[in-house]
């Protein structure tokens, strides 16, 4: 069996949970059959990472260098389309290659499969990016999804949003298979040398080890919350140690709220730690290790593969109870989940923004204030983690969705 996966991101281009899970999920699949990955950014250059035999890079069609952004990427897709000559299936993940997939699928008479890591209709934020591109992606997604032979959903939440958003979908076409994630890359330091690397990245960042800290990872975007949080973290003790990766910012105008919302943080408390580079994995997992608790504050989040990489570092997860987050926090168990009550707009806007901020702060100085808690809480979270999320796992419910459409 030969299988094309289609994607936006693949190494050395990758900037979220998506790009992390077609890199893996290639991985993975590898040794049980034919791999090929088809990607944006152009092609990768021998002996860099990304280059591996089976992998096409597609660079944006130069007569299009001028247009809307969500133009030059359907210009991606159709090569990409002409690329996947001689797959038996083809597997997309999100907009950006969906529409690929499904050109693939009407061209050559294939089954088209999706990945669901995130919905056009329930971010439509995007318009303040793409403008009439917003309606160009979207026509792209829906069109996909209505004539797929198979969608993957990362989460329960997910699959409930698939059929809500797309009603002329089928229920039986859409299958439930968790993000994974690789356990080996995502440890506590237990070498001598691999905590001496992590001391000294935690030295670079001024980052002081063995104090309350909460940290937050994420891109600057509306989804992941950023804004709630921040001003959550007003509300907590002044000498907790805040850590905040977050950078790729969507749009400028998001960039001057949190940017202004960081500011007043810092006027009020010293241990304020905000960080724009993307941290190479090491340096990212000895942050991780030197925090108390981990905080995922979206109001749009199908798995949200970065609380798995948080709780594989045993640290709790305190966490939106929106869409996929449920199917990874056991409430009470690996860390508390923050009840929302949210618009139906598509947006996830609070409807209390104040008492979801609020909360968030009460649960937050929970675990921070004890941390005998937040150790239980954060073991609990890696045995959650090796039981449930493992890439081995996934990699075989994968395949289970591939013979299921090819039969």
């Amino acid at each position: 069996m030969r299988v094309d996966l289609l994607t936006r991101e693949y190494p050395p281009f990758i900037y979220g949970g998506a790009g992390v899970h077609v890199n893996e999920l290639a991985r993975v699949l590898r040794p049980h059959i034919d791999v090929r990955v088809h990607a944006f950014d152009g092609p990768r250059l021998p002996g860099t990472e990304g280059a591996d035999e089976g992998v096409q890079g597609y660079s944006e069609l130069s007569e299009l260098a001028a247009a809307n952004a969500a133009l030059r990427t359907l210009g991606v897709d159709l090569q990409m389309a002409e690329g996947v000559a001689g797959a038996d299936l083809v597997h997309s993940h999100t907009w950006y290659a969906n529409f690929a997939g499904h050109l693939a699928h009407l061209l050559y008479d294939i089954p088209h499969v999706i990945s669901a890591h995130s919905l056009e209709p329930l971010r439509p934020w995007k318009a303040e990016q793409l403008g009439g591109g917003y309606r160009l992606s979207s026509f792209a997604e829906k069109t996909a999804y209505e004539g797929a032979a198979g969608i993957i959903a990362v989460s329960n939440g997910m699959r409930d949003d698939i059929l809500r958003c797309f009603p002329a979908v089928a229920p039986e076409k859409v299958h439930v298979v968790h993000n994974g994630i690789d356990l080996s890359d995502w440890a506590r330091p237990e070498t001598e040398e691999a905590k001496a690397a992590a001391a000294a990245t935690l030295a670079r960042l001024g980052i002081i080890p063995d104090i309350p800290t909460v940290v937050f990872v994420g891109r600057i975007t509306r989804q992941k919350g950023l804004p709630h949080l921040l001003r959550a973290l007003r509300m907590i003790q002044k000498d907790t140690q805040i850590i905040l990766c977050a950078g790729a910012p969507d749009t400028p105008e998001i960039m001057a709220e949190v940017e202004g919302l960081v500011a007043q943080l810092r006027a009020e408390r010293p241990l304020v730690h905000f960080i724009t580079e993307m941290l190479p994995r090491p340096e990212l997992v000895a942050v991780l290790d030197a925090a108390t608790v981990f905080v995922t504050p979206s109001v749009y989040e199908p798995l949200g593969i970065v609380n798995l990489e948080a709780m594989a570092v045993n640290l709790p997860v305190v966490g939106t109870a929106t869409g996929g987050i449920p199917d990874v926090i056991v409430d009470g168990e690996t860390g508390y989940l923050v009840p929302i009550e949210q618009l139906n707009d598509g947006t996830g806007t609070p409807l209390h923004p104040a008492k979801f901020e609020a909360d968030l702060a009460e649960r937050l100085t929970v675990l921070l204030t004890n941390p005998q808690l937040a150790e239980q809480m954060g073991k609990a979270g890696r045995k959650r983690v090796e039981d449930h999320f493992a890439w081995s796992a996934i990699a075989q419910r994968t395949l289970e969705v591939y013979r299921h459409v090819l039969r």
